[in-house]
């Protein structure tokens, strides 16, 4: 398995509509065990994105998919940066199997 955590920082008053952007784009993934999208709740323009993916190559192939692209673009005037980052090798756990 392959997981990535990460941390998304939106632009004054965006991180709803970030987030919603984000959610709305995150439907039917192959390869993709897990994919929440967290407010943080200590960073009122924070959201943590934690996923996990069958394995590197479905998370690389899901940047290709036109419903994953069209929120991406849509998001990017939201995004003021990015926090931290980092790769993960999931081992399993509750709703991975």
């Amino acid at each position: 398995m392959y997981g990535l955590i990460g941390k998304m920082i939106a632009k004054p008053g965006q991180r709803d509509a970030l987030a919603r952007l984000l959610l709305g784009g995150a439907q039917s993934m192959p390869g993709c065990r897990s994919y929440i999208i967290a407010a943080d709740p200590s960073d009122e323009k924070a959201i943590w994105v934690t996923e996990v993916w069958d394995a590197e190559a479905d998370h690389n192939a899901s940047l290709h998919l036109p419903e994953v692209g069209a929120a991406i673009r849509e998001a990017r005037p939201l995004i003021e940066g990015f926090g931290e980052r980092c790769i993960t090798t999931p081992l399993g756990g509750a709703g991975l199997g």
